[in-house]
Protein backbone atom coordinates (compact mmCIF):
# COMPACT_ATOMS: atom_id res chain seq x y z
CA UNK A 1 0.00 0.00 0.00
CA UNK A 2 2.84 2.34 0.88
CA UNK A 3 4.52 1.70 -2.45
CA UNK A 4 1.33 2.55 -4.32
CA UNK A 5 0.95 5.78 -2.40
CA UNK A 6 4.50 6.82 -3.13
CA UNK A 7 3.98 6.21 -6.85
CA UNK A 8 0.88 8.32 -6.74
CA UNK A 9 2.80 11.09 -5.04
CA UNK A 10 5.52 10.87 -7.67
CA UNK A 11 2.95 11.19 -10.47
CA UNK A 12 1.43 14.22 -8.78
CA UNK A 13 4.87 15.81 -8.46
CA UNK A 14 5.58 15.24 -12.14
CA UNK A 15 2.22 16.71 -13.11
CA UNK A 16 2.82 19.77 -10.94
CA UNK A 17 6.26 20.26 -12.47
CA UNK A 18 4.83 19.97 -15.96
CA UNK A 19 2.18 22.52 -15.09
CA UNK A 20 4.81 24.97 -13.78
CA UNK A 21 6.96 24.51 -16.89
CA UNK A 22 3.94 25.01 -19.19
CA UNK A 23 2.96 28.15 -17.32
CA UNK A 24 6.53 29.47 -17.52
CA UNK A 25 6.70 28.80 -21.27
CA UNK A 26 3.33 30.46 -21.79
CA UNK A 27 4.57 33.49 -19.84
CA UNK A 28 7.63 33.77 -22.07
CA UNK A 29 5.45 33.59 -25.21
CA UNK A 30 3.12 36.27 -23.84
CA UNK A 31 6.10 38.47 -23.02
CA UNK A 32 7.37 38.16 -26.59
CA UNK A 33 3.93 38.99 -27.94
CA UNK A 34 3.83 42.14 -25.84
CA UNK A 35 7.24 43.19 -27.15
CA UNK A 36 6.43 42.60 -30.84
CA UNK A 37 4.05 45.59 -31.26
CA UNK A 38 6.74 47.90 -29.85
CA UNK A 39 9.15 46.74 -32.55
CA UNK A 40 6.59 47.18 -35.32
CA UNK A 41 5.72 50.65 -34.01
CA UNK A 42 9.26 51.76 -34.77
CA UNK A 43 8.73 50.77 -38.40
CA UNK A 44 5.16 51.78 -39.23
CA UNK A 45 5.66 51.49 -43.00
CA UNK A 46 5.94 47.71 -43.52
CA UNK A 47 3.51 46.76 -40.72
CA UNK A 48 0.72 49.02 -41.97
CA UNK A 49 0.92 47.60 -45.47
CA UNK A 50 1.20 43.93 -44.53
CA UNK A 51 -1.28 43.67 -41.64
CA UNK A 52 -4.50 44.23 -43.66
CA UNK A 53 -3.45 41.59 -46.18
CA UNK A 54 -2.83 39.08 -43.37
CA UNK A 55 -6.20 39.90 -41.78
CA UNK A 56 -8.02 39.50 -45.10
CA UNK A 57 -6.27 36.18 -45.69
CA UNK A 58 -7.27 34.96 -42.22
CA UNK A 59 -10.90 35.98 -42.72
CA UNK A 60 -10.95 34.27 -46.10
CA UNK A 61 -9.49 31.06 -44.65
CA UNK A 62 -12.07 31.09 -41.86
CA UNK A 63 -14.83 31.53 -44.43
CA UNK A 64 -13.62 28.52 -46.43
CA UNK A 65 -13.39 26.52 -43.21
CA UNK A 66 -16.99 27.36 -42.28
CA UNK A 67 -18.11 26.46 -45.78
CA UNK A 68 -16.37 23.10 -45.58
CA UNK A 69 -17.78 22.32 -42.12
CA UNK A 70 -21.28 23.52 -42.93
CA UNK A 71 -21.32 26.29 -40.33
CA UNK A 72 -23.19 29.25 -41.73
CA UNK A 73 -21.81 31.76 -39.26
CA UNK A 74 -21.09 35.30 -40.33
CA UNK A 75 -17.54 36.63 -39.68
CA UNK A 76 -18.73 39.24 -37.17
CA UNK A 77 -20.38 36.53 -35.09
CA UNK A 78 -17.00 34.94 -34.40
CA UNK A 79 -15.99 37.86 -32.17
CA UNK A 80 -19.02 37.50 -29.92
CA UNK A 81 -18.77 35.59 -26.67
CA UNK A 82 -21.83 33.36 -26.40
CA UNK A 83 -22.86 31.46 -23.32
CA UNK A 84 -23.72 28.45 -25.47
CA UNK A 85 -21.41 26.59 -27.83
CA UNK A 86 -22.70 26.05 -31.41
CA UNK A 87 -23.05 22.38 -32.33
CA UNK A 88 -20.54 20.67 -34.58
CA UNK A 89 -22.15 19.62 -37.84
CA UNK A 90 -21.29 16.20 -39.20
CA UNK A 91 -21.74 15.75 -42.93
CA UNK A 92 -23.74 12.68 -43.99
CA UNK A 93 -22.26 9.60 -45.62
CA UNK A 94 -23.96 7.67 -48.39
CA UNK A 95 -24.92 4.08 -47.66
CA UNK A 96 -24.46 1.14 -50.01
CA UNK A 97 -28.22 0.95 -50.74
CA UNK A 98 -28.61 4.70 -51.14
CA UNK A 99 -29.78 4.46 -54.78
CA UNK A 100 -32.19 1.58 -54.20
CA UNK A 101 -35.96 2.24 -54.32
CA UNK A 102 -37.56 3.31 -51.04
CA UNK A 103 -40.93 1.82 -50.12
CA UNK A 104 -43.15 4.51 -48.61
CA UNK A 105 -46.75 3.49 -47.99
CA UNK A 106 -49.39 5.88 -49.27
CA UNK A 107 -52.30 5.11 -46.94
CA UNK A 108 -50.22 4.73 -43.77
CA UNK A 109 -49.60 8.22 -42.42
CA UNK A 110 -46.55 8.56 -40.18
CA UNK A 111 -46.87 10.06 -36.71
CA UNK A 112 -43.60 11.87 -35.96
CA UNK A 113 -43.80 13.39 -32.48
CA UNK A 114 -41.89 16.56 -31.74
CA UNK A 115 -39.13 16.41 -29.16
CA UNK A 116 -40.18 17.26 -25.63
CA UNK A 117 -37.09 19.31 -24.79
CA UNK A 118 -35.15 22.14 -26.39
CA UNK A 119 -32.49 20.78 -28.73
CA UNK A 120 -29.97 23.27 -27.34
CA UNK A 121 -30.39 23.34 -23.55
CA UNK A 122 -32.37 20.08 -23.18
CA UNK A 123 -34.95 21.74 -20.92
CA UNK A 124 -38.74 21.38 -21.23
CA UNK A 125 -40.82 24.56 -20.89
CA UNK A 126 -44.06 23.66 -22.70
CA UNK A 127 -45.46 26.61 -24.68
CA UNK A 128 -42.14 28.45 -24.83
CA UNK A 129 -40.72 25.92 -27.31
CA UNK A 130 -40.76 26.54 -31.07
CA UNK A 131 -40.99 23.50 -33.42
CA UNK A 132 -39.23 22.96 -36.73
CA UNK A 133 -41.63 22.21 -39.59
CA UNK A 134 -39.16 19.77 -41.21
CA UNK A 135 -37.70 17.72 -38.35
CA UNK A 136 -38.84 16.97 -34.78
CA UNK A 137 -36.49 19.41 -33.02
CA UNK A 138 -37.78 22.10 -30.65
CA UNK A 139 -36.03 25.30 -29.60
CA UNK A 140 -36.16 28.19 -27.15
CA UNK A 141 -35.82 31.56 -28.83
CA UNK A 142 -33.36 32.59 -26.09
CA UNK A 143 -31.17 29.55 -26.78
CA UNK A 144 -31.05 30.34 -30.50
CA UNK A 145 -30.17 33.93 -29.71
CA UNK A 146 -27.32 32.82 -27.45
CA UNK A 147 -25.99 30.47 -30.14
CA UNK A 148 -25.61 33.43 -32.48
CA UNK A 149 -27.07 31.57 -35.49
CA UNK A 150 -30.16 33.72 -35.87
CA UNK A 151 -30.19 37.49 -36.04
CA UNK A 152 -32.98 39.62 -34.57
CA UNK A 153 -35.13 39.62 -37.71
CA UNK A 154 -34.76 35.86 -38.16
CA UNK A 155 -35.73 35.25 -34.53
CA UNK A 156 -38.83 37.39 -34.96
CA UNK A 157 -39.75 35.46 -38.11
CA UNK A 158 -39.46 32.23 -36.13
CA UNK A 159 -41.77 33.57 -33.41
CA UNK A 160 -44.29 34.69 -36.04
CA UNK A 161 -44.35 31.56 -38.20
CA UNK A 162 -43.26 28.52 -36.14
CA UNK A 163 -46.79 27.84 -34.85
CA UNK A 164 -48.57 28.66 -38.13
CA UNK A 165 -49.38 26.57 -41.21
CA UNK A 166 -46.35 28.04 -42.98
CA UNK A 167 -43.99 26.89 -40.25
CA UNK A 168 -40.31 27.57 -39.64
CA UNK A 169 -37.18 25.57 -40.52
CA UNK A 170 -34.49 25.22 -37.86
CA UNK A 171 -30.85 26.02 -38.65
CA UNK A 172 -30.23 22.36 -39.50
CA UNK A 173 -33.06 22.02 -42.02
CA UNK A 174 -32.83 25.55 -43.39
CA UNK A 175 -29.26 24.94 -44.59
CA UNK A 176 -29.51 22.74 -47.69
CA UNK A 177 -25.73 22.65 -47.90
CA UNK A 178 -25.66 20.29 -44.91
CA UNK A 179 -27.20 17.58 -47.11
CA UNK A 180 -23.97 17.27 -49.09
CA UNK A 181 -21.36 14.66 -48.25
CA UNK A 182 -17.71 15.63 -47.81
CA UNK A 183 -16.96 14.49 -51.37
CA UNK A 184 -19.84 16.52 -52.82
CA UNK A 185 -18.81 19.53 -50.76
CA UNK A 186 -15.25 19.23 -52.06
CA UNK A 187 -16.55 19.27 -55.64
CA UNK A 188 -18.59 22.41 -54.94
CA UNK A 189 -15.73 24.20 -53.21
CA UNK A 190 -13.42 23.44 -56.14
CA UNK A 191 -15.94 25.06 -58.49
CA UNK A 192 -16.04 28.14 -56.28
CA UNK A 193 -12.26 28.39 -56.12
CA UNK A 194 -11.85 28.01 -59.88
CA UNK A 195 -14.47 30.70 -60.49
CA UNK A 196 -12.98 32.95 -57.78
CA UNK A 197 -16.17 32.99 -55.68
CA UNK A 198 -15.49 34.31 -52.17
CA UNK A 199 -17.51 32.52 -49.48
CA UNK A 200 -20.03 34.54 -47.45
CA UNK A 201 -20.05 37.37 -50.00
CA UNK A 202 -23.10 38.68 -51.84
CA UNK A 203 -23.21 38.42 -55.64
CA UNK A 204 -24.49 41.04 -58.08
CA UNK A 205 -25.86 40.03 -61.48
CA UNK A 206 -22.57 40.61 -63.33
CA UNK A 207 -20.74 38.32 -60.89
CA UNK A 208 -23.32 35.57 -61.36
CA UNK A 209 -23.01 35.92 -65.13
CA UNK A 210 -19.23 35.73 -64.89
CA UNK A 211 -19.51 32.62 -62.69
CA UNK A 212 -21.82 30.92 -65.20
CA UNK A 213 -19.59 31.88 -68.15
CA UNK A 214 -16.58 30.42 -66.37
CA UNK A 215 -18.49 27.21 -65.54
CA UNK A 216 -19.62 26.87 -69.16
CA UNK A 217 -16.05 27.34 -70.43
CA UNK A 218 -14.74 24.77 -67.94
CA UNK A 219 -17.40 22.17 -68.72
CA UNK A 220 -18.21 22.70 -72.38
CA UNK A 221 -15.38 24.91 -73.65
CA UNK A 222 -17.82 27.52 -74.95
CA UNK A 223 -19.44 30.76 -73.82
CA UNK A 224 -23.07 31.14 -72.88
CA UNK A 225 -25.54 32.02 -75.59
CA UNK A 226 -27.73 35.11 -75.34
CA UNK A 227 -30.65 32.90 -74.37
CA UNK A 228 -28.63 31.28 -71.59
CA UNK A 229 -27.55 34.69 -70.30
CA UNK A 230 -31.21 35.68 -70.09
CA UNK A 231 -31.87 32.54 -68.09
CA UNK A 232 -29.07 33.43 -65.67
CA UNK A 233 -30.60 36.88 -65.16
CA UNK A 234 -34.01 35.24 -64.58
CA UNK A 235 -32.32 32.98 -62.05
CA UNK A 236 -30.79 36.04 -60.39
CA UNK A 237 -34.24 37.66 -60.12
CA UNK A 238 -35.66 34.50 -58.54
CA UNK A 239 -32.86 34.47 -55.97
CA UNK A 240 -33.41 38.17 -55.27
CA UNK A 241 -37.19 38.39 -54.71
CA UNK A 242 -36.89 41.58 -52.65
CA UNK A 243 -34.99 43.26 -55.51
CA UNK A 244 -32.00 44.27 -53.39
CA UNK A 245 -29.73 44.15 -56.44
CA UNK A 246 -27.65 41.30 -55.06
CA UNK A 247 -27.99 37.64 -54.04
CA UNK A 248 -27.41 36.69 -50.43
CA UNK A 249 -24.62 34.17 -49.95
CA UNK A 250 -26.92 31.60 -48.32
CA UNK A 251 -29.37 31.68 -51.25
CA UNK A 252 -26.57 31.25 -53.78
CA UNK A 253 -25.05 28.42 -51.73
CA UNK A 254 -28.41 26.63 -51.38
CA UNK A 255 -29.06 26.84 -55.11
CA UNK A 256 -25.62 25.47 -55.91
CA UNK A 257 -26.10 22.72 -53.31
CA UNK A 258 -29.28 21.65 -55.10
CA UNK A 259 -27.33 21.61 -58.36
CA UNK A 260 -24.81 19.23 -56.78
CA UNK A 261 -27.55 17.00 -55.40
CA UNK A 262 -29.20 16.82 -58.80
CA UNK A 263 -25.88 16.01 -60.43
CA UNK A 264 -24.65 13.31 -58.06
CA UNK A 265 -27.79 11.85 -56.48
CA UNK A 266 -30.51 9.63 -57.89
CA UNK A 267 -34.18 10.34 -57.22
CA UNK A 268 -34.25 7.39 -54.82
CA UNK A 269 -31.34 8.86 -52.91
CA UNK A 270 -33.15 12.19 -52.54
CA UNK A 271 -36.31 10.45 -51.32
CA UNK A 272 -34.18 9.07 -48.47
CA UNK A 273 -33.37 12.64 -47.44
CA UNK A 274 -37.04 13.46 -46.79
CA UNK A 275 -38.28 13.57 -43.21
CA UNK A 276 -41.47 11.98 -41.90
CA UNK A 277 -43.18 15.39 -41.83
CA UNK A 278 -42.28 15.99 -45.48
CA UNK A 279 -43.51 12.54 -46.50
CA UNK A 280 -46.80 13.23 -44.72
CA UNK A 281 -47.20 16.49 -46.63
CA UNK A 282 -46.55 14.63 -49.88
CA UNK A 283 -49.22 12.05 -48.94
CA UNK A 284 -51.77 14.78 -48.26
CA UNK A 285 -51.08 16.47 -51.59
CA UNK A 286 -51.23 13.22 -53.59
CA UNK A 287 -54.44 11.97 -51.93
CA UNK A 288 -56.03 15.35 -52.55
CA UNK A 289 -55.43 14.88 -56.29
CA UNK A 290 -56.32 11.18 -56.43
CA UNK A 291 -60.08 11.72 -56.29
CA UNK A 292 -60.98 8.26 -57.60
CA UNK A 293 -58.55 6.69 -55.09
CA UNK A 294 -56.93 4.41 -57.66
CA UNK A 295 -53.40 5.41 -56.60
CA UNK A 296 -52.68 7.20 -59.91
CA UNK A 297 -52.67 10.85 -60.99
CA UNK A 298 -51.52 12.57 -64.20
CA UNK A 299 -48.12 14.13 -64.79
CA UNK A 300 -49.79 17.51 -65.18
CA UNK A 301 -51.35 17.17 -61.73
CA UNK A 302 -48.00 16.04 -60.36
CA UNK A 303 -46.26 19.15 -61.67
CA UNK A 304 -48.99 21.38 -60.34
CA UNK A 305 -48.75 19.72 -56.93
CA UNK A 306 -45.01 20.30 -56.75
CA UNK A 307 -45.70 24.01 -56.45
CA UNK A 308 -47.35 23.40 -53.08
CA UNK A 309 -43.95 23.23 -51.36
CA UNK A 310 -43.39 26.90 -52.14
CA UNK A 311 -46.58 28.21 -50.53
CA UNK A 312 -44.48 30.25 -48.10
CA UNK A 313 -43.16 32.44 -50.94
CA UNK A 314 -44.42 35.98 -51.28
CA UNK A 315 -46.76 36.81 -54.13
CA UNK A 316 -44.17 38.91 -55.96
CA UNK A 317 -42.06 35.80 -56.57
CA UNK A 318 -44.80 34.14 -58.63
CA UNK A 319 -43.76 35.89 -61.81
CA UNK A 320 -42.93 34.72 -65.30
CA UNK A 321 -39.24 35.10 -64.54
CA UNK A 322 -39.50 32.54 -61.77
CA UNK A 323 -40.80 29.96 -64.22
CA UNK A 324 -37.69 30.32 -66.32
CA UNK A 325 -35.39 29.37 -63.48
CA UNK A 326 -34.09 25.81 -63.41
CA UNK A 327 -31.33 23.36 -62.79
CA UNK A 328 -31.42 21.96 -66.31
CA UNK A 329 -29.38 24.44 -68.33
CA UNK A 330 -25.91 23.51 -69.63
CA UNK A 331 -24.29 26.05 -67.35
CA UNK A 332 -25.48 24.24 -64.27
CA UNK A 333 -22.74 21.65 -63.95
CA UNK A 334 -23.78 19.68 -67.00
CA UNK A 335 -27.16 18.58 -65.75
CA UNK A 336 -29.16 17.53 -68.78
CA UNK A 337 -32.35 16.29 -67.16
CA UNK A 338 -34.34 17.54 -64.23
CA UNK A 339 -37.46 15.54 -64.85
CA UNK A 340 -40.50 16.79 -66.72
CA UNK A 341 -39.70 20.49 -66.34
CA UNK A 342 -36.94 20.18 -68.96
CA UNK A 343 -38.83 18.31 -71.61
CA UNK A 344 -40.53 21.32 -73.13
CA UNK A 345 -40.14 25.06 -73.22
CA UNK A 346 -42.98 27.59 -72.80
CA UNK A 347 -42.98 28.05 -76.57
CA UNK A 348 -43.58 24.37 -77.22
CA UNK A 349 -45.83 23.64 -74.26
CA UNK A 350 -48.85 23.38 -76.53
CA UNK A 351 -47.32 20.70 -78.70
CA UNK A 352 -48.87 17.28 -79.08
CA UNK A 353 -45.91 15.75 -77.28
CA UNK A 354 -46.48 17.98 -74.26
CA UNK A 355 -50.17 17.14 -74.14
CA UNK A 356 -49.35 13.44 -74.25
CA UNK A 357 -46.83 13.88 -71.46
CA UNK A 358 -49.34 15.76 -69.31
CA UNK A 359 -51.79 12.87 -69.49
CA UNK A 360 -49.23 10.20 -68.64
CA UNK A 361 -50.06 8.41 -65.37
CA UNK A 362 -47.96 8.94 -62.25
CA UNK A 363 -48.13 6.55 -59.34
CA UNK A 364 -47.47 7.48 -55.73
CA UNK A 365 -43.90 6.18 -56.04
CA UNK A 366 -43.36 8.22 -59.24
CA UNK A 367 -44.78 11.32 -57.60
CA UNK A 368 -42.57 11.02 -54.53
CA UNK A 369 -39.38 10.44 -56.55
CA UNK A 370 -40.02 13.33 -58.95
CA UNK A 371 -41.12 15.68 -56.16
CA UNK A 372 -38.19 15.01 -53.80
CA UNK A 373 -35.98 17.76 -55.23
CA UNK A 374 -38.85 20.29 -54.95
CA UNK A 375 -39.61 19.26 -51.37
CA UNK A 376 -35.96 19.74 -50.41
CA UNK A 377 -35.83 23.09 -52.24
CA UNK A 378 -38.82 24.25 -50.19
CA UNK A 379 -37.01 23.82 -46.86
CA UNK A 380 -35.24 27.21 -46.46
CA UNK A 381 -37.02 30.05 -44.69
CA UNK A 382 -35.78 32.43 -47.38
CA UNK A 383 -38.34 33.79 -49.84
CA UNK A 384 -35.86 33.22 -52.68
CA UNK A 385 -36.72 30.57 -55.29
CA UNK A 386 -33.97 27.96 -55.19
CA UNK A 387 -35.41 25.82 -57.97
CA UNK A 388 -37.66 26.47 -60.94
CA UNK A 389 -41.32 25.63 -60.52
CA UNK A 390 -42.55 22.98 -62.98
CA UNK A 391 -44.32 24.35 -66.04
Amino acid sequence: MGVLMSKKQQVEKVQKCNAVVSAFQAGIKDHHREEEPEETDNNPGPSSSQQPAKDDCKVNQEAWSRLRDGKGVEPEDLDKTHQLTPPAFVRPKREADDDQPVEVELKKKEQPSSDEMCDVCEVWTADDLYPCRICTRMFHDGCLRELGYLRAEALQEMRDTAHTVTGWSCYYCDNLNLLLTEEEMYSLMENFKQCKIIPESCLVSDELLQYRHHASKQLFDKDLTDEQEEEVLAQFAALDPEKKGHIEWSDFLYFESLVVLKKFRSENSMVRLLTAKERNTARTVFLGLDLDEDGVITRAESRQAQQSWFHKLNKDSQSCNVRLMGLCSPMNCGISNVGPICESSPASSGSERSKTDENRPATWADFLRESAIYILAGRPNSSAMHIRLPL
